[in-house]
């Protein structure tokens, strides 16, 4: 059965599969009730809510006896970092620039789950990221790779390029082995976060990290993060990027994961005019779709404050009287950061007095005061 489903998977395009039980990371619930508890989620309230069925999976399902887990390579065809240097242009998570990897995955998932449930006439479940499954501490637990320094799951044969899914089964299959840690003294991806979002190693404090602060924080970004930020309007590669373990990863085979040439680095102009209907047409199929266009294009607005390039400032003055008030504030950070103090005390007297969003206010005083220093 075992060889049957690896061959299986191998068919499908999946480029990785191993094996593990429900019960082998005992640890699990431990490390994350300390995670939580140190607030290292942020606002992602869906970490807390039914964390024991992510701490053990026989809670989730109690029918499970192994552990399916695939992995698919998402290698990029070029260095995210390279895109950092582009300040008029907006740099996208590899993972983001192609077809949302749920679609794609999960359907292979549902094929070779089925196949499994018809060969063995077994029970399965599938996964890819829409359920309380742990999958990282799972793949590592089932040698796909390691948990590496910064908490992403590193292969030697794929480095961390990888998107990972789980079957469920009341199969009993035999288990692999975990991979052993390969990082030794190797610090590269905790040196070169931006925000030091990496408390110690093998920790990630959600609330720092540029991943979660672009994606899945729903309000202004802190100020102290935003020039960090650079031009980076969806999601953070740096520490994956970095990893020396990529050496051997190879392009994804999977034709719908390669990335759209309109996403890879697309102009901070074009993406500041995109009213509601655009930006869904635009990032229809893509993981960027899903945050919204208020948020992207509040991220949008912090790349175009740090890009230094004074001819977006019009771009920045044409959100003032967006209807989003997440749009209007850091359209205002923006202008603070490239108008000259006359024109952001002109702008002032004539958007500020009749804004009725407090968060905005602030930012408006803020950007005056900053215009007002600078000028000093």
């Amino acid at each position: 059965m075992r060889q049957a489903v690896e061959a299986r998977a191998r068919h499908l395009g999946l480029d990785l599969v191993r094996v593990t039980t429900p019960d082998a990371v005992p640890a699990l619930r431990e490390r994350l009730s300390a995670w939580l508890a140190a607030g290292h989620h942020g606002e992602m309230a869906w970490m807390v809510d039914r964390a024991d069925q992510r701490a053990d999976p026989a809670t989730l399902w109690p029918g499970v006896r192994s552990v399916v887990m695939l992995g698919m390579t998402y290698s990029p065809e070029t260095n995210p970092l390279s895109l950092l240097a582009l300040k008029n242009r907006g740099a996208i998570a590899a993972y983001a620039q192609r077809r949302d990897y749920h679609e794609v995955l999960k359907g292979k998932l549902k094929e070779l789950g089925g196949y499994l449930s018809a060969k063995g006439d077994v029970r399965v479940k599938v996964f890819v990221d829409t359920a309380p499954v742990m999958e990282k501490p799972l793949a590592a637990a089932a040698g796909l790779g390691w948990q590496g320094k910064h908490t992403v799951l590193i292969s030697r044969e794929h480095g961390n390029w990888l998107l990972l899914g789980a079957i469920y089964t009341s199969a009993d299959l035999v288990a692999d082995k975990p991979e052993d840690d390969h990082c030794g003294s190797c610090r590269r991806c905790l040196d070169i976060c931006p925000t030091a979002a990496f408390p110690a190693p093998y920790q990630l404090d959600a609330r720092r990290c540029i991943s979660y602060l672009t994606i899945e924080h729903e309000g202004p970004i802190a100020p102290e993060f935003r020039d960090l930020i650079g031009n980076r309007i969806f999601g953070c590669d740096d520490c994956l990027a970095i990893c020396p373990w990529n050496k051997f990863a190879v392009i994804a085979a999977e034709g719908r994961l390669g990335a759209r040439a309109d996403l890879a680095a697309p102009p901070l102009a074009e993406l500041a005019r995109l009213d509601d209907a655009a930006f869904r047409t635009r990032f229809a199929g893509t993981p960027v779709k899903r945050t919204g266009r208020d948020r992207f294009l509040r991220n949008v607005l912090i790349a175009i404050g740090n890009s230094g390039d004074v001819s977006l400032a019009v771009e920045a003055e044409s959100c003032l009287s967006d209807a989003s008030p997440l749009v209007r504030g850091m359209a205002v950070w923006a202008l603070g950061r490239l108008a000259d103090a006359a024109v952001v005390h002109d702008l002032f007297n004539r958007y500020a007095i009749g804004e009725t969003d407090a968060d905005v206010r602030a930012e408006w005083r803020a950007a005056r005061d900053y215009v007002g220093n600078t000028a000093a």
